[in-house]
């Protein structure tokens, strides 16, 4: 199994405890020194059928709480990319075939948030960004999310990965099945070009100002979840630009998981919430931190619109 799984997390929060273009921003933000990356591939929808012959190996069970455990596969970097022991190669793979600590973080989250009233899922419309795995959109999927967008870098990830991992969980062989192929979807691409085709809110209003006025309302996602999205500094304004395009105005509610600090590449959540606050279009509140031991501390946030 993935060490992720084998240890067991201390998270500390008031409300519960268990063991690219940089455009307008002003953050001073830079890309690290050295040749420009690769042009990213273009946007695509991958479809449910389109599950790759190089497709996860034997399954390993996530356990939840008591009453639930998620499904996952393991795929070789090696296998889908060539590349060995690697967990990034910019342009080319971004890490979604490992399972990272800050997406069981994420789903701990949702669960206890859910149990203690503080979120609704059922019903909602969700997306998942970075999702690699795609555990936290499988437990919302699993928790009656009425729509569930899964979106990666990386369309091989999706093909080998996110959708063998989504039909173990969703499409069991039997009359209950939890989904519909209508139901999911999966997009690959970059976060500068993805939004073209993802739910987005109405085009002749521009969410990327503060100015909202009381009764206007966007389509888009309720809920947005990403786990250790923010790793790198020079795409966190493509990021966040593309959470207030596709974020449900008035009552979307965005969850971020993801490490304080990650060295070498200069991203975390902090650098994250800096440029959220610099912005000042939406509000921040921290939910758990997790002081495992088996990385730098990891946080888990949410972010709704003002």
């Amino acid at each position: 199994m993935d060490d992720t799984e084998t240890s067991k997390a201390t998270f500390h929060s008031p409300l519960f405890s268990f063991s690219n273009p940089s455009s307008s921003f002003g953050f001073g933000f830079c890309a690290a020194p050295g040749p420009p990356p690769p042009p990213p591939p273009p946007a695509v929808e991958v479809l449910l059928s389109e599950e790759s012959p190089v497709a996860a190996g034997d399954l390993e069970p996530v356990v939840v709480d008591d009453s639930l455990s998620i499904y996952k596969g393991r795929v070789n970097t090696c296998d889908v990319f060539g590349v060995k022991n690697s967990d990034l190669v910019p342009g080319k793979y971004e890490g979604g075939l490992k399972l990272w600590e800050g997406s069981l973080d994420l789903v701990k989250t949702l669960n206890s948030d859910i149990k203690d009233d503080r979120l609704l899922v059922e019903g909602k419309n969700v997306l998942e960004l970075g999702c690699g795995h795609g555990l936290p959109g499988i437990f919302a999927a699993l928790k009656g999310a009425g729509l569930v967008h899964f979106q990666d870098f990386n369309a091989e990830v999706l093909r080998c990965l996110t959708i063998p991992n989504v039909k173990v969980n969703l499409f069991k062989e039997s009359s209950q099945e939890t989904c519909t192929s209508r139901s999911v979807g999966f997009y690959a691409g970059d976060w500068s070009e993805i939004d073209k085709l993802l739910l987005c809110g109405d085009a002749v209003h521009d969410k990327t100002t503060n100015h909202h006025t009381e009764n206007e309302g966007y389509n888009g996602y309720d809920i947005i979840l990403m786990a250790e999205t923010v790793y790198a500094l020079d795409s966190l304004p493509s990021l966040y630009q593309l959470i207030k395009k596709c974020l449900r105005y008035p009552g979307g509610v965005v969850y971020m998981a993801g490490k304080k600090h990650y060295f070498g590449v200069g991203g975390g959540t902090r650098q994250f919430l800096r440029l959220v606050k610099e912005d000042g279009a939406m509000q921040s509140d921290l939910l758990a931190e997790v002081t495992d031991g088996s990385s730098n501390v990891r946080e888990v946030w949410k972010f709704s619109f003002k």
